[in-house]
């Protein structure tokens, strides 16, 4: 099976620094990878080289089978990349359907085409197609974003990666901050991601949430890629050694 991601010897340096260093990694359909490591490992610098808001000053990124170069976020977005931050950049004072569609709102043409007006009738009616799909429901579908839980605000962006047809899916410590039921429920819908075959990359340094629902663990320390486990092969004491700098796989 051809992997849907890979990326090949990546390198990314601020000034003196190299906060990756000739990492390697490769994410197949279907699959949730973990990619955890100890502050300052690296491993938000990967993945904002791989979604386009860092350049890499070397390596190679192939993306669906070809070599893929994203410019800037919205690039590697349109390519099916969908990234979700810790802050998750939804906009608080708007509805669940308009952060769906934020960005890429649907239209209706009157008088010859002379006058747009927003089509919330659609974007309602398509918002609550793609929750269900997930098995999320709200009790007032209206509601702000900003007066949802920690837990439904990922729903909606979750939601909103799905709807737009994501192709890969990296999140950015998306349990950080929820009380424990809302953690499961994120889980859940990472499950539901990989049924649909759309792969997951989970940064988190829950490690539990990261054994429950991942099928690879990669470990980076210090920039570098120090481990790659089977989830079903490795445990959490393992880990943290390579987390932390005791166990090596390169040396």
């Amino acid at each position: 099976m051809e992997p849907m991601l890979s990326v090949r010897n990546l390198v990314k340096r601020f000034g003196g620094l190299t906060a990756v260093n000739h990492v390697s990694l490769d994410v197949y359909p279907g699959e949730a990878v973990g990619l955890v490591g100890d502050n300052a490992a690296g491993k938000s610098t990967l993945i904002k080289c791989i979604s386009g808001v860092y350049q890499a000053d070397e390596g190679e990124i192939f993306f669906r089978g070809e070599r893929a170069h994203f410019a800037r976020p919205i690039d590697a977005r349109r390519a099916g990349i969908e990234t979700i931050y810790q802050d998750l950049a939804l906009a608080g004072n708007l509805g669940i359907s308009a952060n769906i569609f934020m960005g890429r709102e649907v239209k209706r043409k009157y008088l010859g085409g002379m006058v747009h007006t927003l089509d919330e009738t659609f974007m309602n009616e398509a918002s609550r197609k793609v929750l269900d799909t997930l098995n999320i429901h709200f009790a007032n579908f209206g509601e702000k974003i900003e007066k949802l839980s920690g837990g439904q605000r990922q729903a909606v962006a979750i939601a909103r990666a799905v709807y737009w047809q994501a192709k890969l899916m990296i999140m950015d410590e998306p349990t950080n901050n929820l009380g424990v039921v809302e953690q499961h429920k994120v889980l859940d819908l990472i499950g539901k991601l990989r049924e649909e075959q759309v792969p997951v990359i989970l940064i988190s340094h829950t490690l539990p949430d990261v054994f429950a629902v991942t099928n690879r663990i990669v470990v980076m320390h210090r920039g570098r890629r120090v481990a790659e486990k089977r989830t079903s092969e490795t445990n959490s004491h393992e880990i943290v050694q390579y987390m932390v700098g005791a166990l090596d796989d390169t040396r």
